[in-house]
């Protein structure tokens, strides 16, 4: 193609490390990204789905689970405004953004829901996680992995969530599995798979978006 970059010195790199380097000198949303302050290209995800569904307004609460290295939350800060509130968990170390509060947790920890609906200070409006376990490269076994996440952070938006929020998780292709969906189906009134456009069309993934919720029955608010 023209116009391609491509990485002459490949001393010391592997074939598939090279292809990488060279994946991230074509991409126009990497380039986007630096541009405009983003910490990933991830921020376009967001900024996709959210100009298609309409889930963050001015004010609202929001909870990005499995935030590192921080691109969601940017886009979340921005969209909730200075009147919003927006929490990023991981249990990796997130460098502070403006406008974000950072906590360090594992959602699969028995203390996080607990520390989660501290930091934010009420119910959450919307609850998003881009979380997605390492790749093994077997299929079957990635897609297991990155679901069980995803029931995670589904649990945590089971607890946290206003009535009428909204839920955003990766999952991979193939979606959510059917027991899995027939549970985020009893929950929201809304819910689609969304592959945005800034997902590399060879990846897998898939993000399942959900909205309206209706909180469990004898839930407390």
């Amino acid at each position: 193609m023209a116009g391609d970059r491509r990485v002459r010195n490949t001393r010391g790199r592997t074939a598939s490390s090279t292809r990488w380097l060279e994946r991230q000198l074509n991409d126009p949303y990497v380039a986007a990204a630096k541009a405009k302050g983003y910490r990933s290209r991830a921020a376009f995800k967001l900024k996709e789905i959210d100009g298609r569904f309409h889930l963050i307004n001015r004010g609202a609460r929001v909870l990005d689970l499995g935030a590192a290295p921080g691109g969601w939350s940017q886009v979340a800060a921005e969209r909730a405004g200075e009147a919003g509130r927006v929490v990023a968990a991981d249990v990796l170390e997130v460098e502070p953004i403006k406008g974000v509060a950072i906590l360090q947790c594992d959602v699969l920890d028995e203390s996080a829901p607990a520390r989660l609906k501290q930091a934010l200070g009420g119910p959450a409006d919307v609850v998003l996680s881009d979380m997605a376990a390492p790749t093994t490269g077997h299929r079957a076994t990635d897609h297991i992995r990155t679901l069980a996440l995803f029931e995670a952070a589904l649990d945590v938006a089971l607890d946290l969530l206003k009535p009428g929020g909204a839920f955003v998780g990766k999952v991979f292709q193939g979606g959510a599995a059917n027991e899995v969906l027939a549970r985020v189906k009893q929950h929201f009134a809304e819910v689609k798979h969304v592959k945005p456009p800034a997902s590399r069309a060879e990846s897998i993934e898939l993000y399942l978006v959900a909205k309206g919720f209706k909180p469990p029955a004898r839930r407390s608010q």
